[in-house]
């Protein structure tokens, strides 16, 4: 095929007066305006956006100097764009009365896109355990599909080792704990809300993830039942007997309804209701030693009584 020698010339031309900097500020990725109704939520979200103060505040501040920090999303083939980081931004946004957003517009794999969404959301100061174990395990299967090596494995676990060893070095966590994060992600949601409200302890809450479906609902009706939330030793009994077939509602609401090891070994006075008794000035240790001062006190004075 012969080569157009006008075309060749112009290239040549083109090169000739194109410095590094302007080829270099070609590919440097440009923050565009976009319009807020073409950004779409990214698939699978994980993270909530909540109408709590944080939000009003952010909603303030952008109404104020508009959205600062721009956000990054990728075309998506069904038209607009897909969310990867700034969803909070792009709320309040909207709340805000924005019409357009500056976005940079980055060509990503589903996998390079879920770990960046994962990564920046993870940030973030306050995460609820839902968020960081949906995170997790979408960030792992994101890495696996990547490649992450699978010549190394845990029969106890069954996943691939390095895998959740990145994915717990890039958020501060043990791979342990990664895998117990994920745990969470087997529970029904109404127990899963619990353990965002804090109603379920995150230990009680990773054994209970072991029980199927049907049993974690007989659970919640034993645990509405005896109005008690479960200790680690419980959910650890309920565990087992749903691991040998011997889980049913009557014991999980026995287990349930026992008096906890700690409510029976340990006496707890709220720092709240102490301070009503003594001078702002007195440490912990100071209001220690006063209260066993006086209970000693107190027992000499019941011996004496007794003895008349």
């Amino acid at each position: 095929m012969p080569i157009d020698s006008e075309n060749l010339a112009l290239k040549g031309l083109d090169d000739l007066f194109s410095t590094e900097e302007n080829r270099q500020e070609e590919q440097r990725e440009q923050v565009q305006q976009i319009p807020i109704d073409a950004l779409h939520l990214f698939t699978n979200h994980p993270f909530k956006v909540l109408d709590d103060e944080a939000m009003t505040r952010t909603v303030e501040s952008i109404a104020q100097y508009g959205v600062l920090a721009p956000l990054i999303a990728r075309p998506r083939p069904e038209g607009g764009y897909e969310i990867i980081s700034g969803h909070r931004r792009q709320y309040a946004a909207k709340l805000a009365g924005l019409d357009t957003l500056p976005v940079i517009v980055r060509q990503m794999s589903d996998d390079a896109a879920v770990i960046l969404m994962v990564d920046s959301n993870l940030q973030r100061e306050h995460i609820l355990p839902s968020e960081r174990a949906f995170a997790y395990k979408m960030k792992l299967d994101a890495i696996k599909n990547q490649g992450a090596r699978s010549d190394l494995t845990s029969s106890q676990v069954g996943m691939k080792l390095q895998a959740l060893d990145i994915v717990g070095q890039e958020a501060g966590d043990s791979r342990n704990q990664v895998h117990r994060f994920i745990r969470l992600t087997n529970l029904i949601p109404e127990l899963l809300d619990m353990v965002d409200e804090k109603k379920i302890s995150f230990n009680p809450a990773v054994e209970l993830s072991y029980l199927d479906e049907s049993q974690q609902r007989d659970f919640l009706e034993a645990m509405d039942g005896t109005q008690n939330a479960p200790s680690v030793s419980q959910a650890q009994q309920l565990k087992k007997m749903a691991q040998c077939g011997e889980f049913t509602y009557e014991k999980a609401f026995d287990i349930l309804g026992q008096e906890k090891k700690s409510e029976q070994d340990t006496v707890t006075i709220k720092n709240d209701i102490l301070r009503k008794y003594f001078p702002r000035s007195y440490t912990p240790r100071q209001m220690e030693e006063k209260i066993i001062q006086l209970l000693d006190a107190w027992q000499k004075k019941q011996q004496r009584r007794n003895e008349r």
